[in-house]
């Protein structure tokens, strides 16, 4: 919102990323997705109530993911899904690996369990994202570390139950892996236009994502990046509306503007270690 654009220009504090966002009650519960395809139901009673300061929340008072649940060593939360009547009319979860596997997974989660698997990875593999499906209308998409984006429709993948292993999503060549995976709704004019953010560590490139064709799922998509000389491939990527930029330790990055090449080159910044996601307003 407005004040918090022009603490913005001033010069930001340090701040957190919002990756995830699921609508719940006060005693209601959510589900908490693992990059090794876990899922952990947990209450969302218990949770700290973050105060609202002129339109905006520091997540610094919030709770580790850890203490919500019991993650082995690596393994990070990487998305967020509903429970209970606002999760009615969903096809499932949409999940994404490193290795380019994409999966529906049906809401059918067991009733006496609070911990259980989402997908079955192969060896080596881990969920690289993990995005709740409102309606099944939205936009599954991969960007890959030689810098492809590949789109397609959600409705083209099959939801499955809980013990498969999904299909292929994008074709990744050699030691190429998948950085991000999300669900993108292009359709939703009150979040703003989505917008595709690549990041080398040396560079980053802002793109609309409308600048980007579909493509059938299981091929290569199309370059969103073009390397400099010394890059060798994209260490962070993220779709959505409003995106911010910060470093593992909360400092913020300035994004460059909007660039309607797909395919161009990225802009120098300092970087170190990032983490983007988006911003929002509070109403």
């Amino acid at each position: 919102e407005e004040a918090a654009e022009a603490r913005r220009r001033s010069g930001r504090v340090k701040h957190d990323a919002v990756r995830a966002i699921v609508h719940s009650t006060a005693r209601g519960r959510v589900l908490l997705v693992t990059s090794a395809g876990r899922a952990f139901k947990i209450d969302v009673l218990p949770l700290p109530v973050l105060p609202e300061q002129s339109g905006t929340v520091s997540l610094r008072g919030g709770m580790s993911a850890a203490e919500l649940a019991p993650l082995e060593p690596g393994e990070t939360v990487v998305g967020l899904a509903p429970l209970g009547p606002s999760a009615q009319g969903s096809p499932g979860l949409a999940l994404g690996t490193r290795a380019g596997v994409v999966k529906v997974c049906a809401p059918d989660w067991p009733v006496r369990s609070d911990e259980f698997e989402v997908i079955s990875l192969r060896d080596g593999d881990e969920v690289v994202g993990a995005t709740w499906l409102t309606d099944g209308a939205e936009t599954l998409a991969f960007v890959s570390s030689e810098a492809s984006l590949l789109r397609f429709a959600a409705s083209v993948v099959r939801p499955q139950g809980l013990k498969g292993g999904g299909m292929a999503g994008i074709n990744l060549p050699g030691d190429a892996r998948a950085v991000f995976f999300g669900a993108i709704r292009t359709d939703d004019a009150a979040h703003g236009e989505p917008m595709v953010v690549t990041s080398t560590g040396a560079t980053v490139k802002v793109t609309p994502f409308k600048a980007y064709p579909a493509k059938g799922r299981a091929t290569g998509g199309v370059r969103a990046q073009r390397f400099l000389k010394g890059e060798e491939d994209l260490s962070v990527a993220w779709i959505g509306p409003r995106p911010v930029g910060a470093t593992a330790t909360g400092d913020p990055v300035e994004l460059p503007p909007a660039d309607p090449r797909r395919d161009g080159s990225g802009f120098a910044v300092m970087l170190g270690p990032t983490v983007v996601g988006h911003h929002i307003d509070r109403d």
